[in-house]
């Protein structure tokens, strides 16, 4: 997949995940809000009948508020369905109507369509209920990329998955296998066995758990990595404990300090050059870059006000921006001639404004989503957009510590 393709499907998923964080927070009073999925192969107009047809049994509803919106919404879905020929895009298509609850009493018409969805629409649904129906888009946003994950030394294990970009530790296990040093009045031979069949049944504790993991998921993971000090990773796969499926997919083992639940993601990164390709790997790489530059080179920005900056500069190469940021911007324009920027969440009230320049209060400004505002930038200067996981340190502190947003620079322009 080219550079270009890479930083579209990024966008696509961000995008695809907003609007399903957005459908989950809709509330409606009764069953008013529809939700239609219309898979590949069914026909616009059967659909348009069908939406016909639950418009004049809406009109048996007691209630006439909830009657009327419910009629509204299949009203809107019907006027959206006719904008498309025979049949709907490639992947299908899913419509959401409805009168939501805004506060006080009040509702609003919300009308979402959702042309090809990143994978087929399996089956068609058609649902009036206080809420949408998310389900089938939320399997979707399932990463990835499936890697079973085990770690061990002959005191601890941890076992875990690796899915697309996030690390899932799931079981451990400590071990009762003694010391080298053997206790007073055992011989040498007595206590070499003893601790060997300790050995031996750790080994075999950790294989349960792995299989129980795994051999469930066996046809769907990708490869199973294994690591751990010499020789316990060695003893472990050589001794053939693992159930002979899961054996077969083991990518390989690899040297790793710690066997808690920190060994997993030092695993990952230990076996980097076997996941090479992996989205986890390629956001780890990101981010290594940007925190050599911040601390030993010029190349890096942080922040939305230095990277906004940079961006209109045209100085940065990528923009890495968190997956889990969620921001809204607002730009205050000054009667005097000075625009700032506030950045606020995403439902919160638009605040009043007091202009750095000059004192003056601004009460109202332009609102929009954050990530739009700077991607829009990006795109006019040709730099690259990298959305970057939270689900590994680094990742978690370009969130946590850098406000979500940073950059990588062309040259530097000390802003």
């Amino acid at each position: 997949m080219s550079t270009q393709q890479t930083e579209q499907s990024d966008r696509k998923k961000y995008e695809f995940r907003r609007l399903i964080e957005d459908l989950k927070e809709y509330e409606g009073s009764g069953t008013q809000l529809v939700s239609l999925y219309i898979t590949p192969d069914e026909k616009i107009s059967d659909n348009v009948a069908h939406v016909n047809e639950e418009y004049s049994e809406a009109s048996n509803i007691k209630s006439k508020q909830t009657r009327t919106n419910v009629q509204d919404a299949l009203k809107s879905i019907r006027d959206r369905l006719r904008y498309y020929d025979t049949f709907p895009p490639e992947n299908g298509m899913v419509l959401f109507s409805g009168a939501i609850d805004t506060g006080g009493g009040r509702t609003e018409m919300v009308t979402r369509v959702l042309e090809n969805p990143p994978q087929p629409i399996q089956s068609s649904l058609y649902r009036c209920s206080s809420e949408f129906v998310t389900e089938p888009l939320e399997a979707m946003l399932a990463d990835q990329g499936l890697f079973g994950l085990v770690v061990l030394d002959r005191r601890e294990a941890n076992v875990g998955w690796l899915r697309g970009k996030r690390i899932e530790p799931v079981s451990s296990a400590s071990s009762l296998v003694p010391g080298k040093q053997r206790k007073g009045g055992q011989s040498a031979q007595r206590f070499a066995r003893l601790r060997l069949e300790a050995i031996d049944n750790f080994y075999q504790k950790v294989a349960g758990m792995a299989n129980d993991l795994m051999v469930p998921e066996r046809h769907d993971i990708d490869g199973i990595l294994v690591g751990g000090p010499s020789p316990t990773k060695d003893e472990f796969l050589d001794g053939d404990y693992l159930h002979h499926e899961l054996q077969d997919k083991v990518l390989g083992k690899y040297d790793v300090s710690y066997t808690d639940e920190s060994g997993l993601s030092d695993l990952v990164d230990a076996a980097s050059e076997t996941l090479a390709g992996q989205e986890v790997i390629e956001d780890k790489n990101q981010m290594e870059e940007f925190f050599g530059e911040l601390h030993g080179g010029n190349l890096a920005t942080y922040g939305f006000g230095a990277t906004r900056e940079n961006l209109i500069l045209g100085s940065v190469d990528r923009l890495l921006i968190s997956e889990d940021l969620r921001q809204d911007v607002v730009a205050y324009e000054c009667p005097n001639g000075h625009e700032e920027f506030e950045l606020v969440a995403p439902r919160a009230e638009t605040p009043t404004h007091t202009c750095e320049e000059c004192g003056t209060e601004i009460e109202e400004g332009k609102r929009e989503d954050a990530i739009d505002h700077l991607i829009d930038i990006a795109d006019k200067r040709g730099t690259e957009t990298k959305f970057i996981s939270s689900d590994f340190e680094k990742g978690e502190q370009l969130l946590d510590a850098f406000g979500g947003i940073a950059g990588i620079l062309r040259y530097s322009t000390g802003v």
